[in-house]
């Protein structure tokens, strides 16, 4: 592959207009991972709400994305891609715009609802149409996108932290703006959708029947645990440091910059260095260790070390991003394609982060406000043995299996499908 394949300045050179508008608008639906987390210790306060249910924030927002694994791709084929699209971005819009008016903490709860089927019919739309309608290569395509996610994780703390030191329901005011200015411009420059017949036929099952696939199984469920210690630290962190949104907002905002750089530049060199799984493994590892420094820091009340392992953390997580799906893609087989495993893999995947969501705040009751960290660590470790029991067996469509090699290679587009579990 020739190297400007691999440079941003490349990728963004001659591009059409409606692979911005459509990067623009994936950014502003990134924002909405971290927009929340500055301003998390402010809804408390405002709205006089416990934490089990300012997790639900979180844990709804991802328990929504469980069934909308099974449903994006059939609504794409269902009702169009721009339509799937157009949809997903009223949802946001909606859902954003009125938040900035709750007056409980239910409300909120029921509006981040709504905001999570909209980002992920907005989300896995979007993919397919930056890498359809991107001019020069595949990978240039990827790379645009993955600057997209890339930005999205690193300013939606920041617009939060930012717009939430004047009011909490500020951040969500903005973001509803924001993505409004990307529907319309969706709405107006994006092509208009082609006939059904023209479209491949998905059904709603398809993900589920690929978990028959035994290896790709153990795999998804290794990562719903190590995606349930990345959604402790998203849901619980803020409110284990209490920090004004100012300061929340700094730490995840060098948080979601170093997932963003390790996914694409320390990942590949470690896959090239230790292989896929070799460096999953060692990225999970290493996000245990970051998990207990975590809890040591509650324990001791050291709010620095809390928050340094916060942003620490963005290593292994951009590391697993690249790596985790390309192992699970591998465990399938050509009577599969690859679009359904995915999904069928993101589906487990959004399990573990919805559950670990709600459950971190009965954890901090029931144990003490280091007990989320100490699970999240645990997580880890089953997430590890599960990696490694697959590792050795390969389940093909007749039911055969056979030792599996470990590659010593990234897929061009493991970045691209790791990015639509977000």
């Amino acid at each position: 592959m020739a190297e400007n394949e691999h440079s941003l300045t490349e990728a963004f050179k001659g591009q059409p207009r409606t692979v911005w508008v459509t990067a623009f608008a994936a950014v502003i639906a990134f924002m909405g991972i971290g927009l929340v987390d500055p301003i998390l210790n402010s809804i408390a306060e405002a709205l006089d709400a416990p934490h089990e249910k300012l997790t639900l924030l979180f844990g709804v927002y991802m328990g929504v994305q469980v069934v909308a694994m099974l449903l994006t791709g059939w609504a794409a084929y269902r009702f169009g891609p721009k339509r799937t699209l157009s949809a997903g971005l009223v949802c946001i819009v909606i859902a954003a715009g009125v938040s900035s008016f709750a007056s409980n903490i239910d409300q909120l709860i029921a509006l981040r609802v709504v905001w999570g089927l909209g980002n992920a019919l907005f989300i896995a739309t979007a993919l397919a149409f930056i890498v359809g309608q991107a001019r020069g290569s595949q990978h240039g395509a990827i790379l645009l996108y993955e600057a997209a996610l890339g930005a999205g994780l690193a300013v939606g703390p920041l617009l939060g932290a930012v717009l939430g030191e004047w009011s909490w329901r500020a951040p969500f005011a903005g973001t509803a703006v924001l993505m409004l200015i990307g529907a319309v411009l969706c709405a107006i420059l994006l092509p208009a959708d082609g006939p059904s017949s023209q479209r491949q036929p998905v059904n709603l099952l398809d993900p589920i029947k690929a978990l028959r696939n035994r290896t790709l199984l153990i795999n998804s469920i290794g990562s719903a645990f190590y995606t349930g210690a990345l959604f402790t630290v998203i849901a619980w962190a803020p409110l284990a440091m209490g920090l004004r949104p100012i300061y929340a907002g700094m730490i995840f905002f060098g948080w979601g910059l170093l997932t963003a750089l390790a996914g694409v530049f320390i990942a590949p060199g470690v896959a090239r260095a230790i292989g896929d799984r070799g460096g999953v493994i060692a990225a999970i590892s290493g996000y245990a260790v970051v998990m207990a420094l975590a809890a040591i820091g509650v324990l001791t009340d050291q709010v620095w070390l809390i928050g340094l392992a916060v942003v620490v953390s963005g290593v292994p997580s951009g590391v697993l991003n690249t790596l985790f799906t390309g192992v699970a893609m591998s465990a399938t087989d050509s009577s599969t394609p690859r679009s359904v495993a995915s999904a069928g893999y993101s589906f487990l995947r959004w399990m573990g982060a919805a559950v670990s969501a709600i459950l971190v705040a009965y954890l901090a009751e029931w144990f003490g406000g280091s007990a989320p960290f100490w699970f999240a660590a645990g997580y880890c470790g089953i997430a590890v043995l599960a990696i490694v029991g697959s590792n050795m067996i390969g389940t093909h469509g007749d039911g055969s299996s056979e030792v599996v090699q470990n590659k010593h290679t990234v897929a061009d587009d493991a970045a691209l499908i790791g990015a639509e579990e977000f």
